[in-house]
């Protein structure tokens, strides 16, 4: 599910934008989800903390009496989520070039004077980002993306042997084909992200099944295709026998 996040300092533009992708997702059975709505764009970097999925952004450029503007944030987004689609909505027209010149790459420049066009511009918009979902999915690798300190690594997940709770508190280490990541994270959150290709088959363990090369139900140990081993509950082992 693509999150979408919307930062405005118009509260009744940021209303009108809230209810309209609703209705368009509703109505056109979108994959995504409103999960910020906003004027402070502290909260769309909040929000953006915890690695997710790829995101949608409908960004105001002028936001009045706040810590940044647009682009700034814009910035900032790109550093948490590199592949996430930008879309500004604004009222300042002659500033699209600006986009360019932050190095932006923003999918579209809406113009809000015009309340119509403006909600024709979000409606275009969402379906060109569908195209190019579809478009991706077709001709690329599924990616898992983390941030590690200032740096989004993309990781195809079919290299993903499994994810292990390190003992500290929201630590994950991820253990892939060629490489090993500490990140800020939750096994929950994992779960519904990557879906049923993994199975959290311990509470410290989040494995790829594809993945699994033996198992040993006598000491509940799973051998992973790179050789490193991991535990499973007792509970899972029906689970696990019929998944591979």
């Amino acid at each position: 599910m693509l999150p979408i996040y919307i930062c405005e300092d118009d509260d009744r533009i940021r209303s009108i934008q809230k209810k309209y992708l609703e209705n368009q997702i509703l109505m056109q059975g979108y994959d995504m989800e409103i999960v910020i709505c906003s004027r402070h764009p502290e909260d769309i970097i909040e929000a953006l903390e915890i690695p997710k999925k790829r995101g949608i952004y409908f960004l105001d450029v002028e936001l009045k009496n706040e810590s940044m503007d647009g682009f700034t944030l814009g910035q900032e987004i790109r550093k948490r989520d590199a592949r996430g689609f930008l879309i500004y909505v604004t009222a300042f027209k002659d500033l699209a070039f600006e986009t360019f010149r932050y190095h932006l790459e923003a999918l579209d420049y809406i113009v809000k004077g015009n309340e119509a066009k403006m909600l024709e511009g979000i409606k275009n918009s969402l379906h060109i980002i569908i195209e190019r979902m579809q478009k991706e999915s077709g001709e690329q690798r599924e990616f898992f993306t983390v941030k590690v300190m200032d740096i989004m690594k993309h990781i195809p997940v079919e290299e993903i042997m499994f994810f292990e709770t390190t003992g500290r508190t929201h630590r994950i280490e991820l253990h892939a084909i060629n490489d090993r990541i500490d990140f800020i994270g939750s096994m929950q959150e994992l779960e519904e992200q990557l879906g049923n290709c993994f199975l959290r088959v311990h509470r410290a363990y989040l494995v790829n099944v594809k993945r699994i090369q033996e198992l040993d139900l006598k000491h509940r140990e799973i051998r992973m295709e790179n050789g490193e081993i991991c535990l499973f509950s007792r509970n899972m082992k029906g689970e696990l026998l019929s998944r591979i």
